[in-house]
Order: structure tokens, then C-alpha cells, then sequence
């Protein structure tokens, strides 16, 4: 595997823990929450720059399905990246607090839901990429060939992960935080292992979702080139 690659790999991972951590202000404080804030900007804009590629492929070639998913995901995750982060510099009160605000209960109204529907579109992002991921790992770790066993233990794991994701979902009120009002946050006492164990298996959720729908949608647009394939082949047989 190319340094590149380890490099991009390495930043969108750290990136994706720190926005978790970044979610978490009740266990960070807000003089950590702003530096991790920070540093999620730089992490987004390398991102963005190393898959700079993408955006000049944007009118060009065909559109199917997983195409347009994958662009407007890509999209709805870069509007509520821009969302948030705007609206974090505005109402900072460490790091930015010689900027003059002074009604800023919707901004942060803005920059909690951005927060927490930008967690959700990103598991979404990976879970479109998670292919690639996987292949990435085999090739780390010189995996060849398919293993039953492997499998049934990997989906096995999925399964609990996405029915843990499920408990936690209504345990963390996740729909509340995306539509419910609060301009303060939402507060919890939980420790930090269980806080990330439970948003790791929300993610989760998302993740397997995506990566089955578009194994489904890609089966789906196989079977009639498969179809017409094997025609042509009969016909020219005769």
C-alpha cells in the first residue's frame, strides 16, 4: 500500500475519532471542543484536497444510482461541515471571542444540529466507501481468498454492532438531537468508553446500511446487463 494512501486512510480516521470526541462537550470542555474543532478543519480540508479529483469528474461520464448517492451524501456532508464550522467560529468564546455576537441562541441552535446531522451523513459517507476500506485492510494485512468462517464471524459482529446501535439510538435520543430545539446541548453523565462504544455502534448502523443497499442496488444493475449479455452469447451460438 502507497504512502499516500496510508496517509489518507490515517487523517480520515483521526478525523472521524475527533468528531465524535467533538460531539462529546460534555466530557471535553469547551477549551478542548474548540481546539478539536480546529484541528477537524484542517483534517476536512486535507481530505477534501487529496480527493480533489472527485469534484472535476462531477459532470462528467454516467450517473447511476450509486453515482447520485454518492454525490448528493458528498454534498449534504459538505453543507453541514460548513454549517457547523461557520457557526462554531461565530459563537466561540475562547478561541474566537473577539467576534461580536449578540443573539446567538440560533447559531448554536444551527452548529448542534450541523453537529449531529453531520455524524450521521459522515457514517453514511463511510459506509459508501466501505468497500474500498475493506479491500484496503486485505491488502494490509495480505489477505487472499474468501473464508466462510471469516465471513460468518465478520457479519455475525455487524449484526450485533448495527442491534447494539439500535439500543443506543433510543438510549442517546439521536432523533431528539436531530430535530428538537435545544440551543444549550444535551447533557449526559456517562463515561467516555461508553459514550464512544454506543457512537461507534450508531455508526455502525449507517455504515452496514449503506455498504448492503448499494450491494443490493449494484446487484439490481448488473442483472440486465447479465441478461443482455447472455442473449447476445446464445445468439451468436445459434
Amino acid at each position: 500500500m502507497s504512502g499516500k494512501l496510508m496517509f489518507r486512510l490515517g487523517n480520515d480516521l483521526m478525523m472521524t475519532i475527533l468528531m465524535l470526541f467533538a460531539i462529546a462537550y460534555y466530557i471535553t470542555g469547551n477549551m478542548v471542543h474548540e481546539i478539536i474543532g480546529i484541528v477537524v478543519l484542517v483534517q476536512f480540508t486535507i481530505h477534501n484536497f487529496l480527493n480533489r479529483r472527485w469534484y472535476k469528474t462531477l459532470f462528467k461520464g454516467k450517473y447511476n444510482v450509486r453515482r447520485i448517492l454518492q454525490i448528493g451524501i458528498n454534498m449534504l456532508f459538505l453543507i453541514t461541515m460548513a454549517a457547523m464550522m461557520i457557526s462554531a467560529v461565530l459563537i466561540s468564546s475562547d478561541l474566537f471571542p473577539f467576534i461580536p455576537i449578540d443573539n446567538d441562541m440560533a447559531l448554536r441552535q444551527l452548529h448542534i444540529q450541523a453537529a449531529y446531522w453531520g455524524f450521521i451523513i459522515m457514517a453514511v459517507h463511510i459506509g459508501l466507501s466501505w468497500g474500498m476500506l475493506i479491500n484496503s485492510v486485505r491488502r494490509m494485512t495480505n489477505i487472499k481468498g474468501a473464508n466462510p468462517i471469516r465471513t460468518i464471524g465478520l457479519r455475525t459482529l455487524a449484526v450485533l454492532i448495527v442491534a447494539y446501535g439500535v439500543h443506543a439510538s433510543f438510549e442517546e435520543e439521536i432523533g431528539s438531537k436531530l430535530f428538537i430545539y435545544s440551543p444549550f446541548g444535551w447533557f449526559s453523565t456517562q463515561s467516555t468508553a461508553k459514550f464512544l462504544i454506543d457512537h461507534l455502534s450508531i455508526m455502525g448502523i449507517y455504515i452496514a446500511g449503506t455498504h448492503y443497499a448499494l450491494k443490493f442496488i449494484q446487484k439490481q444493475e448488473e442483472s440486465p446487463a447479465r441478461k443482455t449479455a447472455l442473449a447476445a452469447k446464445l445468439k451468436e451460438d445459434k
